[in-house]
């Protein structure tokens, strides 16, 4: 905690790039895709405390819980992207997966001064979403320790949440306040300090990782297909006719057919071709086995 700015990975200046001004383009690109090439692995380093931290998540989620993220900055932005995805890949509701910024909605599109340090707005904005301890709430910081987000974790713990750190340095004031700490060592940043850069690139990663499998692990997919997947547009019925079509060895048009009947829901599409009854008996089906397809289709 005493651990200071300037000897924290993220803020140091690697000496690599200290002359990056006076080189061609395609130089200054091909150092970025070098560096950026690094990210990966230091996110596989730390694979064991995303895995542990995900299996608490689903298992509470599986109880009726819900996952917040908390971010300042780039963090909050991609904060608010991650769980923004949700509803239409895997069919949410819109407060199952919630991103919180610093600075609220306005912060998305311009900085917001001095929001990142307002310690007090993290933690009432923790309050205000009725936290309990059935949810979860992941604060994202590339520092480790935004006054914002560390005072929201503090105060998810407080309220009995799951509280989960993410950041890309070590032994931060965050990871504190952590039941899991996710720490992704990218170290330097191509433009020093710059942390929407490599650590920004691991921590969208890592979010991958946690809203993903958290959802796979609750039944949101067969498979790998998304059979939760919102019908919103001509794109995604394509794609949504594609995956009945595939899990049932229906032909397209066949598929694209049930599945107008099944009002567009994959699942219920699926278990009416798998299990030949109608939709009201497949949603009923459905429902009997907590909307996870693969118990409907064995019938349990």
């Amino acid at each position: 905690m005493t651990q200071s700015l300037a000897a924290l990975a993220t803020e140091q200046s690697d000496p690599r790039y200290s002359g990056i001004d006076t080189l061609s383009t395609e130089e200054i690109a091909r150092l970025m895709n070098a560096a950026d090439a690094g990210v990966p692995a230091a996110v596989g380093r730390a694979v064991p405390a995303i895995s542990a931290a995900i299996d608490d998540v689903a298992r509470r989620m599986s109880a009726g819980g819900r996952l917040l993220y908390v971010g300042a900055g780039t963090s909050g932005r991609l904060a608010v992207l991650d769980a923004s995805e949700c509803p239409p890949t895997f069919g949410t509701r819109p407060d199952l997966v919630q991103g919180v910024i610093a600075g609220g909605e306005a912060a998305l599109v311009r900085s917001v001064e001095g929001a990142e340090d307002d310690a007090e707005a993290g933690a009432a904005v923790i309050l205000s979403k009725n936290t309990g301890p059935l949810d979860s709430v992941v604060g994202i910081s590339a520092s480790g320790r935004a006054p914002y987000v560390v005072a929201a974790l503090a105060q998810a713990r407080r309220l009995g949440a799951l509280t989960v750190a993410l950041a890309c340095n070590e032994g931060t004031p965050l990871a504190a306040e952590a039941d899991h700490a996710i720490e992704v060592i990218v170290g330097p940043e191509v433009v020093t300090g710059s942390t929407r850069l490599k650590a920004g690139t691991a921590q969208k990663l890592v979010l991958n990782m946690i809203s993903t499998i958290t959802m796979i692990r609750c039944g949101r997919t067969y498979g790998n297909y998304m059979v939760d997947v919102v019908a919103s547009n001509s794109k995604l019925v394509d794609r949504a006719a594609r995956i009945v079509a595939d899990i049932t060895g229906a032909e397209t048009s066949a598929a694209r057919e049930v599945l107008e009947d099944a009002s567009r829901d994959v699942k219920t599409a699926v278990v009416m071709i798998e299990r030949g009854v109608g939709a009201d008996d497949a949603r009923a089906l459905l429902a009997a086995s907590g909307g996870r397809l693969a118990a409907a289709l064995r019938g349990a």
